[in-house]
């Protein structure tokens, strides 16, 4: 069965949430409602749609008498996003550890052998396209679809962006997806699940180091604020 067809509001939405994740719209920029109409020839009705709903989200801010612009990434908000992925994806990785498949195992090895391929070459697009891809072949295999798309909405409220500016990351977040793989693999529950909770602490905090200019305690650890 086939999806229904996208909306002019659709891929509007969609090309705006790419452009803002690669950075190609700058945090604050503004965004003109017929700009965007001319780009993708059509009228000004679906493209406030799709600017309502990306507002809805959190990506984009609406100000009287000053329009719609690009939301800055805000750090108390980022916290709480992350505060929620990981409530969520370790769980939801607990329960795709038990559902992969062979064939499911043998396209995430690609998948992270394509990562480390776009991180020798520079490609950031194609990095954030195959790690989304990557972690999604777990989400998409819990076992419960409104499961993977609560985590699909927290993803879309995570500045990828921002996190591309983190040189660091590069090299420490492709050893983790390994560490995933090889869990995921040897089907170790546990490990997994310890995996995932890793590689989104590792991530968090290297992104609100960027973000304060400090580092901060994890806030998932009860005893921190």
């Amino acid at each position: 069965m086939t999806g229904s067809p996208r909306t002019k509001r659709d891929i509007i939405v969609a090309e705006l949430r790419r452009m803002i994740s690669a950075g190609e719209l700058a945090r604050g920029s503004r965004i003109r409602q017929d700009v965007l109409a001319s780009q993708f020839n059509t009228s000004i009705t679906p493209v406030r749609e799709a600017l309502r709903l990306l507002e809805a989200e959190g990506m984009l801010i609406s100000e009287p008498h000053r329009g719609v612009r690009v939301a800055d990434a805000d750090y108390d908000r980022v916290k709480t996003v992350y505060l929620l992925r990981m409530a969520v994806e370790p769980y939801a990785m607990r329960r795709a550890s038990r559902r992969l498949s062979p064939k499911d195992l043998d396209q995430a090895r690609k998948l992270v052998e394509e990562m480390e391929a776009a991180l020798a070459a520079g490609d950031r697009t194609t990095l954030n396209e195959k790690n989304r891809r990557f972690h999604f072949l777990f989400y998409d295999r819990c076992g419960n679809e409104g499961l993977s798309e609560e985590v699909a909405l927290l993803w879309r409220r995570f500045p990828w962006d921002m996190l591309q500016v983190v040189e660091s990351r590069g090299e420490e977040a492709a050893r983790e997806h390994r560490l995933i793989l090889e869990a995921a693999r040897v089907g170790d529950t546990d490990a997994l699940a310890r995996a995932t909770e890793v590689h989104l602490t590792n991530s968090f905090l290297a992104l609100a180091r960027h973000l304060v200019g400090h580092d901060v305690p994890d806030p998932f650890e009860i005893d921190n604020d």
